[in-house]
């Protein structure tokens, strides 16, 4: 017994050496090292261009490297932040020495010329000397993108359902939207001219073109699918026409609507771009042709980050929408 209860203490013992060094964050750590590299790079080579913000881009680094470090210590205390944090750990060490190298192939060795690449210095200085200007833009393809992409899914997920229930209504809408969907949105512009009084409505009807065709197809789709014995359950109970329809139709199509809008919102970002070149003053669109027409890559690399990172945060929202929508598949599918 007195062998046993010694090597219980001695377990506890070793466990309690050992746990403060199991508990750092090893990834945070080589993070911390990459960036800080990153930062010394930055800072003691010289630019073979001056760029403009290297100082500041170098402050920024050395200031990520000290947060790491300190999360590689203190990440187990943040709960689900510290969860996610560790899951992207190796993404983390990656950004860093991809930093690093992008910094010397470009500003320091001058490999990928000017003004053709842009080291990082270059997209943080066009954010700190052209933010009010990006800022508008953004605000500009928001309400663009937000009135295209909204009617669209609207008017396509209400064809979709009108589509994949009725028999009468598919013979004839079916076959104009095969014949609509392959042709890309952007080959519509000479008529969009004709038919709307302004460009705006006209770059309107583009990006709802491009995200609700998508969204009718995998709709219809998915409401011609539905198991017929779920109607003739609801049937048995009582349900008329209209409860059929938004009660059985509708919530088993919704796996097939959410692809739709997934594609949409891609579709919608895609042609984003075209649909800003039809007289627009402001937009992030705008700003990459007005930037390319000018040679000025730091500012479209900029912007191109800006509407990675919209379209990447609308994704994430949506994914959020289905899990909450759809919670009950977890566990069948």
């Amino acid at each position: 017994m007195s062998a046993a209860i010694e090597e219980i203490i001695g377990e506890a013992r070793r466990r309690s050496v050992t746990l403060p060094f199991a508990r750092i964050w090893r990834s945070g750590l080589l993070a911390a090292g990459t960036w800080l590299l990153a930062a010394a790079l930055t800072y003691g080579l010289p630019d073979v261009i001056s760029w403009g913000a290297t100082e500041l881009f170098a402050a920024v680094m050395l200031a990520g490297a000290g947060i790491f470090l300190a999360l590689s210590v203190t990440v187990h205390r943040l709960g689900s932040v510290g969860r996610t944090l560790v899951h992207y750990g190796p993404w983390f060490v990656v950004l860093g020495l991809w930093l690093a190298a992008w910094e010397v192939l470009t500003a320091k060795l001058g490999w990928l010329p000017k003004p053709f690449f842009s080291p990082p210095q270059g997209l943080l200085h066009v954010y700190v000397t052209d933010w009010e200007r990006l800022l508008v833009c953004i605000a500009y393809t928001g309400r663009l993108w937000g009135l295209g992409f909204f009617s669209g899914i609207l008017v396509g997920f209400a064809g979709g359902v009108a589509l994949g229930w009725s028999k009468r209504f598919a013979y004839w809408g079916m076959p104009l939207l095969k014949l609509i969907g392959p042709v890309p949105a952007s080959a519509w512009i000479p008529c969009t001219f004709f038919i709307f009084p302004t460009t705006f409505h006209a770059s309107i009807f583009l990006v709802a073109l491009a995200s609700g065709i998508p969204v009718a197809i995998l709709t219809a789709a998915g409401v011609s699918q539905v198991n017929r014995s779920f109607y003739d359950v609801a049937r048995t109970l009582g349900a008329d026409q209209r409860f059929l329809v938004l009660k059985v139709a509708v919530p088993a199509a919704l796996p097939n609507v959410f692809v739709g809008l997934f594609m949409g919102l891609y579709y919608s970002f895609a042609v984003l771009v075209v649909a800003e070149m039809l007289g627009a003053k402001f937009g992030l669109g705008w700003y990459l042709q007005f930037n390319t027409a000018y040679s000025a890559y730091a500012n479209v690399y900029a912007a191109l980050i800006i509407m990675a990172l919209i379209c990447a945060g609308l994704v994430r929202l949506l994914f959020i929408v289905h899990d909450r929508l759809l919670g009950w598949q977890k566990g069948i599918l």
